[in-house]
C-alpha cells in the first residue's frame, strides 16, 4: 500500500497544472448555458458515466435550468489501470431511455470508445436522440463519435483531476493536471 501511495504522491507533486479550478468552473458554466439552450424543452434523461463523470455531473447539473431526469451508467475500460481494455458493463440505466433525448455526461473524450459504445447501447434501447458532453477533449484525430458539447481541449497527455484518475486516485482534485512526461512510462491514454 505504501508503494502505491508514494507513486501517487510523486505523480501529483511532479504534474503540470493544465486548467485551474476557476478555468474548469468557467468552462462548466459555459457548457451549462449552451446545453440549457439546446435541451430546454426536451425533458432529457441525463446519464452520468461512472466513475469519471461523477464530479463533472455534480458541477453541471445544478447549472442546468430546465426539467430533466438523472440516472447513471457504469461502463469501464480501465479498471484502475492506465491502459484501456475491452468495455465492461457494470450498470446500465435504470430509467427507460426509449423515446427520450439522452445526454451522456463524461469526464474525458480521448478515442471515444467508451462514449460511442454507451451511445450505441442507448440507441439500441430506443433513445430518440443521444447527445454527449465532456469536460475535456484531447487534441487528436477524431474518433467515431464526436461530443456535442465540449468544455475544454487539452493536449494528448495523461490527465487527472476533476473526475479523471491516475490508477483510481486523484479524481478528487479540483483542477486538471497532466502527468509529467517522465512519469508516463507505460501509462496510456484515457478512453
Amino acid at each position: 500500500m505504501a508503494d502505491i501511495l508514494d507513486e501517487i504522491r510523486s505523480v501529483q507533486r511532479d504534474a503540470e497544472l493544465l486548467f485551474s479550478e476557476q478555468a474548469v468552473q468557467d468552462a462548466t458554466s459555459t457548457l451549462a448555458d449552451t446545453i440549457s439552450n439546446a435541451l430546454f424543452d426536451t425533458n432529457p434523461l441525463v446519464l452520468s458515466v461512472m466513475t469519471g463523470g461523477l464530479v463533472f455531473t455534480g458541477w453541471l447539473l445544478p447549472r442546468l435550468n430546465f426539467p430533466l431526469q438523472l440516472d447513471y451508467v457504469h461502463a469501464t475500460r480501465y479498471r484502475g489501470d492506465t491502459r484501456g481494455h475491452d468495455l465492461e458493463w457494470r450498470v446500465r440505466p435504470s430509467l427507460p431511455v426509449q423515446g427520450r433525448t439522452v445526454l451522456l455526461v463524461d469526464d474525458i473524450y480521448d478515442k471515444g470508445i467508451t462514449l460511442t459504445r454507451i451511445a450505441e447501447d442507448c440507441r439500441s434501447q430506443g433513445a430518440l436522440r443521444v447527445l454527449t458532453t465532456v469536460l475535456i477533449m484531447k487534441q487528436q484525430a477524431p474518433g467515431a463519435l464526436q461530443p456535442d458539447f465540449i468544455g475544454l481541449v487539452a493536449p494528448d497527455r495523461y490527465l487527472f483531476g476533476c473526475g479523471l484518475d491516475y490508477k483510481n486516485y486523484l479524481r478528487n482534485l479540483s483542477a486538471i493536471y497532466a502527468v509529467h512526461d517522465c512519469d508516463q512510462s507505460g501509462a496510456h491514454l484515457h478512453g
